[in-house]
């Protein structure tokens, strides 16, 4: 891009203004890419509609092909669009990791780090943990996403976040587990409930009592089905109610019906102190499970690194 002077010569503009305005059109173009939405790109970008279109029009002109497909309301990557995404998925992936190598450099820690974590995790897990990482590293930039297992998967494999903190069992290709914190699933009935008058109930009881259970995707449901298998109990078996989106909603019912529900021990510490929930015991159905973090295969980013640690010693303590 050049700038014509008075006497008619042609100057360059800076390098750092070229690189800085190719750097924001591939963030705009980036945005609107993830979200295949001019609107939501703005709105996440904190700039006007109007200007998320003359951004992709300038990259567009930049690399003299089109990026996107609109058809009325819905826009898709062309192919030379969908090559692209890919190839700003590795310069933010760079650029992050050049960040990060010259904050150890300097002996400090700055940057964005895009956590994203199960329902159950970002409720009652992940909050204290938040905060005592932004005491310690207040340089860091943190933004969370919530949502089920399943979610939370895909947006690593999307490359939306960089650590992900996920319940369940799934293994998927081209991810890296590891175990961080160990949970128990505990039957939970409102307090009063006749079955709070049982020392305990047998897994076949379970077919006799109309239940609650979390949305297709959840870690949570699939660690209740895998259980549930050496009793020969399906889903299919169960008196399913009502299948739910989030744990606390859950709680919200159970409390004004006769349901009951599989819930983490680490999610009804409050209810269980102010009376209002109880636990029935199921005998010889102990659900335990691990939660899980995940990273992409390969090498991994330095923020979710220090993150990992961090949460690690918090929970870890040696």
């Amino acid at each position: 891009m050049l700038l014509r002077a008075r006497g008619g010569s042609r100057q360059p503009r800076s390098l750092s203004y070229i690189y800085g305005m190719s750097d924001f059109r591939l963030s705009v173009f980036y945005a609107v890419a993830k979200r295949l939405s001019f609107t939501r790109a703005a709105a996440e970008l904190f700039i006007s509609q109007p200007a998320v279109t003359r951004h992709v029009h300038e990259l567009e002109a930049q690399y003299g092909t089109k990026l996107f497909e609109r058809e009325g309301s819905s826009v898709r990557l062309t192919p030379a669009g969908d090559r692209l995404l890919r190839h700003a998925e590795d310069v933010f992936a760079l650029q992050r990791a050049l960040q990060a190598d010259l904050d150890a450099l300097l002996d400090r820690h700055g940057g964005m780090l895009r956590l994203g974590a199960s329902t159950t995790i970002a409720q009652y897990v992940i909050p204290p943990l938040l905060a005592g990482f932004r005491q310690q590293f207040p340089g860091v930039s943190v933004t969370l996403l919530n949502g089920n297992t399943e979610q939370v998967e895909g947006a690593l494999l999307h490359r939306e976040i960089e650590l992900g903190i996920i319940e369940g069992r799934s293994k998927k290709a081209g991810i890296r587990y590891s175990p961080f914190l160990e949970d128990r699933l505990v039957l939970v009935t409102a307090a009063g409930h006749p079955l709070t008058k049982r020392k305990a109930i047998a897994p076949a009881d379970l077919t006799q009592v109309p239940l609650l259970l979390r949305e297709p995707g959840s870690g949570t449901l699939e660690v209740i089905e895998h259980a549930l298998k050496p009793w020969k109990i399906g889903l299919s078996h169960l008196q399913v109610e009502m299948q739910l989106g989030s744990t606390e909603s859950i709680k919200s019912y159970l409390v004004h019906s006769g349901c009951a529900a599989f819930l983490s021990i680490h999610s009804i510490a409050k209810e269980l102190d102010n009376g209002s929930l109880a636990v029935v015991p199921v005998t010889g159905l102990p659900i335990e499970r691990s939660f899980y973090f995940i990273q992409l295969q390969g090498k991994a980013e330095p923020l979710a690194e220090i993150f990992l640690k961090f949460a690690r010693g918090r929970h870890n303590p040696k």
